[in-house]
Parts: C-alpha cells; sequence; structure tokens
C-alpha cells in the first residue's frame, strides 16, 4: 500500500524534535519518532481533522500542496457547504449514521469559522456558498489553523507497511528527505475516494480497512455525467435547458447540459448517485406554463409551424433534436388539445437509457466506501480498533452536489479530532 505525501522539516529535525515513546527506544534499539496522531491524506477532512488536534501531529499526503480538491472546487471558489445541509441529502447504506457528526459540527459552524477567518463569502443558488474570491482562502486558513498547532505536513511523500501494536500504528515514512519510521498513537485515514484519478486519488482507504479486517462497501462514482455510445446528443452539445431528471425514484430539478459524450449539468450529476447500470433515467423538459402557452399561440398564430412556436420555449437546437424523437409535425393549428397533452406527456417522461458514465476520471465523489457498520458514528473511530480513523470521502456516505460533501469532510473529521482529544 503506498500512498504520496509532503513534507516541510528534514529528517534530522524529526529526530531532534520529537522523543521516541516505545519501550525498544531506551534500549536503543528503536529509530522511529513518535506522534500522537498520523493523518494520511491532506485534503478537506485530514486538515479539518489536524488543524482541531492537540499533541504531536503529524500530517502526510502524495501531492505536492495540500488541499487540491478544494483550491479546484466551485470553479476555484470552493463550494464550501451548503445552508440547507442535512441528513436526508447524504446517501449511505446505514441512513442514520450521518446524523451524529453532521449535528454536532453544522454548516453554521464551518461559517461561522469562515467568519472568523475574514473570508467573505456569497449563496449561488440552493443553499450553496462560495468564497467570494478564491478556494485557496479555505486552503490557507486550514493551513495557519494547523501551523498555529505545529503540525508536521510532509508532502510528495509515501506511506507503506502499517502495523498495529501495543502502542498504537507503525509505518514506514519515504519523504524527499529519506526514509523514516514513524509511529502514532492514534491513525486517522483521509485519503478519500477513487474519484479524479489524474490527482492521485487511489483505493488506498480500502486497501487500509481491510488489511485491519474492516468491511468496504462496493464503490461507484457518482456526481458524473451520463455517456451514450451512439453519441446522440453531440449535434447538440452546449445546450442547456431547466429540467427535472428522476433516476431510481428521486428527482432533481436543475439544469440539464447535453454533450458531445451524452448528459451533464448539475440535475445529471445529482441523478447519477441514484442510477444503476442498465435502468432508465426519465427527463422532464415542459417549463411551467407551456401547455397553456402553446394553446394561447394557437389562437393567435394558428399557421406558424408548431416546431416555431416551440422554439419560444424551448433552445431551437433541441427542438430540432425533439423533431427526430417524437412527432412535432403540422402547424400549430393542427393540433388539437388531446394531441397537445400527448406531448407534453412524452416531454415530461422522456425515458432515456444512458451506456454509462465517464467513470471515475470526472466523478467529483465516490460512492460507497469503508462500512459505517464497521465505525463509529460518533467516533469515526473502527469498533474493533479505537484508535484508527476513517473519515471524509473514505468513508460510505456520499452527499448531494452543491457542498454537502464538503460539509460530510468538516463534520467527520470534527468528529473524529474530538475524539481524539478526549
Amino acid at each position: 500500500m503506498v500512498v504520496a505525501l509532503t513534507g516541510s522539516r528534514h529528517a534530522g529535525a524529526w529526530q531532534s524534535a520529537f522523543e521516541c515513546l516505545t519501550p525498544a527506544c531506551a534500549s536503543g534499539t528503536c529509530d522511529a519518532m513518535e506522534f500522537d496522531t498520523a493523518i494520511i491524506g491532506a485534503g478537506a477532512a485530514g486538515m479539518m481533522c489536524a488543524a482541531h488536534l492537540d499533541g504531536r501531529t503529524l500530517i502526510v499526503d502524495h501531492a505536492k500542496a495540500p488541499g487540491e480538491k478544494i483550491r479546484i472546487s466551485g470553479g476555484g471558489r470552493c463550494n464550501f457547504t451548503n445552508m440547507h445541509c442535512a441528513p436526508d441529502a447524504f446517501i449511505c447504506a446505514n441512513p442514520h449514521f450521518a446524523k451524529s457528526a453532521l449535528a454536532r459540527y453544522t454548516q453554521w459552524d464551518f461559517v461561522a469559522l469562515v467568519d472568523a477567518h475574514g473570508i467573505k463569502w456569497h449563496e449561488k443558488t440552493l443553499g450553496q456558498l462560495f468564497c467570494d474570491t478564491s478556494a485557496k482562502e479555505i486552503v490557507a486558513m486550514l493551513r495557519d489553523m494547523m501551523a498555529a498547532r505545529d503540525v508536521d505536513l510532509r508532502l510528495q511523500s509515501s506511506v507503506e507497511h502499517i502495523t498495529s501494536g501495543a502502542h498504537g500504528y507503525a509505518f514506514t515514512l519515504h519523504t524527499p528527505e529519506g526514509v523514516q519510521k514513524v509511529t502514532a498513537r492514534h491513525l486517522v485515514i483521509a485519503t478519500g475516494g477513487k474519484s479524479i484519478p489524474k490527482m492521485g486519488a487511489s483505493g488506498f482507504a480500502y486497501d487500509v480497512a481491510r488489511q485491519f479486517g474492516v468491511a468496504v462497501t462496493q464503490t461507484r462514482p457518482a456526481l458524473v455525467p451520463f455517456t451514450f455510445a451512439d453519441a446522440r446528443f453531440a449535434p447538440i452539445s452546449g445546450v442547456a435547458v431547466p429540467s427535472k431528471i428522476t433516476a431510481g425514484g428521486v428527482t432533481f430539478d436543475e439544469a440539464l447540459l447535453f454533450t458531445h459524450r451524452g448528459l451533464s449539468g448539475p440535475a445529471v450529476l445529482q441523478a447519477s448517485s441514484y442510477w444503476r447500470e442498465g435502468d432508465p433515467i426519465h427527463v422532464d423538459l415542459v417549463p411551467a406554463g407551456l401547455p397553456d402557452a402553446l394553446r394561447a399561440q394557437r389562437q393567435e398564430a394558428g399557421r406558424r409551424n408548431f416546431t416555431t412556436e416551440l422554439a419560444r420555449h424551448l433552445p431551437s437546437r433541441l427542438v430540432e433534436h425533439l423533431a427526430g424523437v417524437f412527432d412535432l409535425s403540422g402547424n400549430l393549428a393542427d393540433w388539437s388539445d388531446k394531441r397537445l397533452e400527448a406531448l407534453m406527456d412524452d416531454l415530461r417522461n422522456w425515458e432515456l437509457y444512458p451506456g454509462g458514465t465517464e467513470g471515475y476520471r470526472t466523478a467529483e465523489v465516490t460512492l460507497g466506501g469503508v462500512d459505517t457498520d464497521a465505525l463509529s458514528s460518533k467516533t469515526m473511530a473502527s469498533k474493533d480498533h479505537p484508535s484508527l480513523y476513517f473519515i471524509g470521502e473514505a468513508v460510505d456516505v456520499t452527499g448531494w452536489l452543491g457542498g454537502y460533501n464538503f460539509q460530510w469532510a468538516w463534520a467527520s473529521a470534527m468528529a473524529a479530532a474530538r475524539a481524539i482529544n478526549g
């Protein structure tokens, strides 16, 4: 098992700054440095946890800089939480698991933290909160908080050979400065899921979980665009329209974007978390008041082509595409109320069968992960290994699009930090 980490001090500084507390140290046979807590993964959850820990803390990551997903999120402005965050906006095999952490560290707690650090923010849509200036402000805030607690941050580093014993956990840490043995009383796994592998995402957290007998649920890409093998929407790529999209019995009312490969946009990303391969999705393209508007136009412009009048309410390129799917022939005057209602029913329940999704390459999150039945909902610790914690996206808790997954990162991190601090 290997994961990349970061570093700031040379190995010699480690040896002078920290005293090993293992029994072997007294006999001079141990060269490991001991920390109270070691965190693997310097993303949102890992940094948040480190920023609130007492004692000697080490945090490591493979990247050149911490918080890279924070930096690129929200178009560079970080949708850091959602005003409407509640447990029903999360998917988990145990729908009650997330309630404890989310209740004990709410979206308003994080907003208060952001305010305290002078970061200006705004609500965009549907309760989504963004930085006014840059996502880098969130990263800087967390880095400053870690620095205030003298957290040892190691980047471009890797961890292997994790073992456990009476005095906690031990592993070999590979840094640009060299190889170091590390021991820690508490070990926090915050390496996320498999989404966006080009940023170094992997199944490291799942490997660690399995090593210690912690179950892992089936994982798959979530908040991800749909693809169609025949590229049927390529001619209308770039067209966006308000819609309602239903998958797995759950409906989202947001924008739909047609792409060269298939379907994207907020409504699609949301629905993808509930979709299963081979199942259909249902698309509702009918804006409010459309039937009545077309009836009124029938009285005023009955000789006009129906598609021309429909294009007053939907993008013309989309109407052209729909003409190849549904019968839109004739002048408006030729359309009886019965025929018009039949078309509205079709457009409200357009059934499509995606061939798949774009996968982890573009998925914003990973659905599934470390089985919550094996974890304490209060502390995020393994029930069988009370000093081993899993937080953030690594856990089988997946939020909706719009800041919910960041809120889970903050809340689960705080649950672990409070437990470790005692």
